[in-house]
């Protein structure tokens, strides 16, 4: 789809050569006009000269009326063909330049019309009754179609260098003119779960972009609101119940030590230690994820290999993989100094292996790969298990949604291992994505961050 900007700036110059188009066309048709009535007005002129020639010699022989006519229409043989007719329809003078043409009569003929003879070509006929007498003068109609027709050519080059005029103009009007929608735009994307406190700056001399900034800083007051809310509510509410749940564990734990408890009330006992275990993980990523959340997760940087420290990671992520009978693969592992948080990048790599192996078919492979360009450390996290919907990749790093289960998962995940992986690498300066593998199936998670401190 277009841009607005690519939009606009093809309306601005639609519009633009449109309009030109439409005033040259009127230009052309003006112009047509006013040389044909600028024929027209010599003809009227031409024939009273004529009228006046023939009152001066009436009455005279008719030789001297045709000496007066030919010798004043001499001088006119370079602009006019003169013809005269009696009221018997009798041509009784006719100028030299019509040679042996005869320019046509006609009763009901208008003061004014275009004819075409063999011999002349396009002429303009000017018809005038005087008395009994029927003046007819005539032009060449090409010097007038010629100026049209110069009119035509420059017409459209003109129109042509507007056209192209105003694709430029038009881009730099739309521009211009978004200008404040995009310093609109642009502050809005800076406000993040990070920098809720960020509001967009009314633009001046724009009323209406002035009341959308204030409609969109009002709604940005109550995500705010409501996100700090949220924010504080997790957070208490897994704060208070990390005690009743260290208690009931403490219980369980005195219970299942009494003597002779009977073996379904054991197995019953160990399940319930096992789901506060679970429920007690949940709690602990939820305070990570709301405290993350909220800028009070302090990261000190310092500077490590990267080499070294994956070659340490992939002896846990091995015996992790073999547990579910699961191969892990340290792939390209260059050397490097990058500066990271250890201990928060090591839990990012253990969440995104213990996805992968989760989802990894029985022998299949997971791969860890990292490489250090252009100032950024990428590591990325390959499994061999199904993939997933090109529509669901961008939604698994949010927080409660989760993969698929896979056959013979014994318990799904909660759907934070990847929200707290998304948090890690925001911690960092980075970011992470999931895309499915190329070459079979399987996905891979793509972790970018920088590899120097900024």
């Amino acid at each position: 789809m277009k841009s607005f900007t690519a939009r606009l700036t093809w309306r601005f110059a639609l519009l633009v050569t449109a309009t030109m188009a439409v005033v040259l066309a009127l230009g052309g048709w003006l112009l047509s006009r006013q040389t044909i009535r600028a024929l027209d007005l010599t003809h009227e002129a031409e024939g009273r000269e004529l009228a006046d020639l023939l009152d001066a010699t009436a009455g005279q022989p008719a030789r001297v009326f045709r000496e007066r006519m030919e010798r004043d229409a001499d001088s006119d043989d370079a602009l006019y063909f003169l013809q005269i007719n009696n009221d018997r329809g009798e041509v009784t003078f006719r100028s030299t330049n019509l040679g042996a043409t005869i320019l046509p009569t006609v009763a009901d003929v208008p003061v004014h019309t275009e004819i075409n003879l063999p011999t002349l070509g396009a002429l303009r006929l000017s018809t005038f009754r005087h008395g009994n007498w029927r003046i007819l003068v005539a032009s060449f109609l090409a010097p007038s179609q010629q100026i049209t027709s110069v009119y035509l050519e420059v017409s459209s080059l003109l129109l042509l260098i507007a056209a192209l005029a105003s694709v430029g103009l038009g881009y730099g009007f739309s521009r211009m003119t978004l200008r404040p929608i995009h310093a609109i735009e642009s502050a809005a994307r800076r406000i993040g779960a990070g920098r809720l406190d960020e509001r967009i700056s009314a633009p001046p001399g724009h009323a209406e972009l002035s009341a959308l900034a204030v409609v969109l800083n009002q709604t940005f007051d109550r995500l705010q609101e409501s996100f700090e809310q949220i924010s504080r509510f997790t957070a208490d509410a897994s704060h208070e119940l990390k005690t009743p749940l260290a208690l009931i564990r403490l219980n369980a734990e005195k219970l299942r030590q009494r003597p002779g408890l009977d073996p379904e009330s054991a197995g019953s006992l160990d399940e319930l230690m096992e789901e506060i275990a679970h429920l007690q993980q949940v709690i602990d990523r939820l305070l990570f994820l709301a405290r993350s959340g909220s800028g009070a997760v302090a990261t000190e940087l310092r500077q490590v290999q990267a080499a070294d420290f994956l070659t340490e990671f992939s002896h846990d992520a091995t015996v992790l993989a073999e547990d579910r009978h699961v191969r892990f693969a340290l792939g390209q592992n260059p050397a490097g100094a990058v500066q990271i948080e250890p201990s928060l990048l090591r839990q990012l790599l253990l969440n995104l292996v213990s996805n992968a192996v989760a989802v990894s078919p029985s022998g299949g492979c997971v791969a860890l790969e990292s490489g250090i360009a252009d100032g950024h450390w990428q590591l990325t996290v390959s499994d061999e298990g199904p993939g997933l919907p090109v529509e669901q990749l961008e939604h698994i790093f949010q927080r409660f949604v989760r993969y698929p289960a896979s056959p013979g998962q014994e318990r799904p995940g909660h759907g934070l291992g990847l929200a707290i992986c998304r948090s890690i690498a925001k911690l960092h300066g980075g970011s992470i994505r999931a895309e499915n593998r190329s070459d079979r199936s399987g996905l891979k998670v793509m972790v970018e961050m920088p590899a120097q401190a900024g």
